[in-house]
């Protein structure tokens, strides 16, 4: 969403990692560009391949649907090439990748954090006439075509899945804490009061984790900030983008209100420490190590961590289930709609430049039957998008929270993930990370973010 899809992670660049990522983007490039073109009976497949060697869902998933492809397809060829990656550097991979017919693919995994980018840069082609004569894009819910929607109305991209984000809780920490097992909080100021329990009567475990800061990435923005940031107003407007005016919003008194919600988190230690929470690999921490050794009480995070604890994933944890609670994150003062969610997810996107543009279509649908997709929703532990999946029983049991998980997709919001929003994201990230060390006030990081948000945009901003 692992990072999922939604939840970018950044790596700081030394010299060798400088190195490994030219080597790798060299070695896609190359990969993909052999013969491309040449052969009309092949579709070529790029995707994000996981760093972490123990958790390839994708890899497994694309192999299947490969051999249903060629044995519906006589003679057609599906060639896989993965590109093993961090979010960040898959991104600028894939872009290179996108420039030329020579190195261009037929069939790209698209975020929807950067898939606007990519339109405007007429990397992508829009997919209308092919979805116009498949009836299974009648199954997609509304709000999942419009993360793969330009503003010029047409569509880029099939989305294979979305994901979700709540309060994840620690029942055993809870209960020595004398919290309640059905722990659900009605406001910001309850989930604070059992962080602030959890540090004085549980020592020796963090009480709550918010993702923060630049080595976090989009996981900072999207599970952090934005969770509370989007928990501020009535639930009805975006407090980011005003599409009304087409600009961006200054940083208001919400926006104040969530840098002090972290700013609190960390000033009063109910965290981890500021070197682990600037740690690029804080997501791994949470996952792998935290909530599996019983370290974490509270975790504001999202439906795909289950992911992290399947057998041979290397983090194996089958106890989970009766283990944690769920709880969905309140809003600021308990206001209606009362809960807040975010989601993105990916996107299959053909590229403007892909030689076999039909077929990489046929691929999709051929992922996208009723069956593939709901094996794939189950497999990622991601949260279905079309509504013939949702409905079917096999789906909601399949493992502990995904109705939890789904039903949240109803009160949901997705990021304005237009052109500048990447650089956006990344004010946010500055902002947050200030206060997380102490080094700025909650004041002068929202009035930074301010200056950013005008250079990210081109003075595209309005105050609210």
């Amino acid at each position: 969403m692992l990072v999922r899809p939604t939840a970018a992670r950044h790596r700081s660049t030394t010299p060798l990692t400088a190195l490994v990522a030219l080597t790798l983007s060299a070695s896609a490039l190359t990969a993909c560009g052999s013969g491309s073109g040449s052969d009309p009976d092949t579709v070529r497949v790029s995707f994000k391949q996981s760093t972490d060697n123990s958790i390839r869902v994708m890899d497994g998933y694309l192999a299947d649907m490969k051999k249903q492809f060629e044995k519906k397809y006589p003679g057609k060829k599906i060639e896989l090439v993965p590109i093993k990656a961090p979010d960040s550097e898959y991104y600028t991979k894939l872009q290179q990748m996108l420039r030329s017919p020579k190195t261009a693919p037929d069939l790209v995994y698209e975020d929807t954090f950067l898939i606007n980018s990519d339109i405007t840069s007429g990397y992508l082609k829009p997919l209308d006439p092919y979805l116009a004569k498949w009836p299974d894009w009648n199954q997609f819910i509304d709000t999942a075509k419009t993360a793969a929607k330009a503003e010029n109305g047409k569509t880029y991209g099939v989305p294979d899945g979305t994901d979700t984000r709540g309060l994840w809780f620690d029942k055993g920490i809870f209960k020595k804490a004398g919290l309640p097992a059905d722990w659900q909080p009605k406001n910001w100021d309850e989930v604070l009061a059992a962080a602030r329990t959890i540090k004085k009567k549980v020592p020796g475990v963090t009480p709550l984790n918010v993702y923060t800061g630049k080595p976090a990435g989009e996981a900072a923005t999207m599970q952090g900030f934005e969770m509370l940031l989007y928990g501020t107003g009535d639930g009805t407007t975006d407090p980011l983008y005003d599409k009304s005016t087409k600009k961006w919003i200054a940083g208001g008194q919400g926006f104040k209100d969530s840098l002090d919600f972290v700013h609190t988190v960390y000033r009063e230690k109910l965290g981890t420490d500021v070197a682990t929470a600037l740690d690029p690999n804080i997501q791994t921490i949470v996952a792998g190590e935290m909530l599996p050794k019983h370290k974490l009480g509270i975790a504001l995070d999202g439906s795909w961590l289950p992911q992290a604890w399947l057998k041979g994933s290397g983090h194996e944890w089958p106890e989970w289930s009766s283990e944690l609670g769920l709880a969905h994150m309140p809003t600021q003062h308990g206001q209606a709609p009362g809960k807040v969610s975010m989601s993105g997810g990916w996107t299959w996107a053909i590229p403007s430049k892909a030689s076999n543009p039909d077929l990489a279509f046929d691929f999709i649908k051929t992922m996208q039957t009723k069956a593939n997709a709901e094996k794939w929703y189950i497999t990622n532990s991601g949260i279905s998008v079309r509504k013939d999946v949702a409905g079917d029983p096999a789906y909601a049991k399949a493992q502990p929270g995904i109705k939890f998980f789904t039903d949240l997709v109803a009160s949901t919001h997705y990021r304005p993930a237009y052109p500048a929003y990447p650089k956006v994201s990344t004010a946010i990230q500055e902002a947050m990370e200030g206060v997380t060390t102490g080094d700025t006030s909650v004041d002068k990081a929202a009035s930074g973010y301010d200056d950013a948000l005008k250079d990210a945009t081109d003075n595209q901003v309005v105050k609210k």
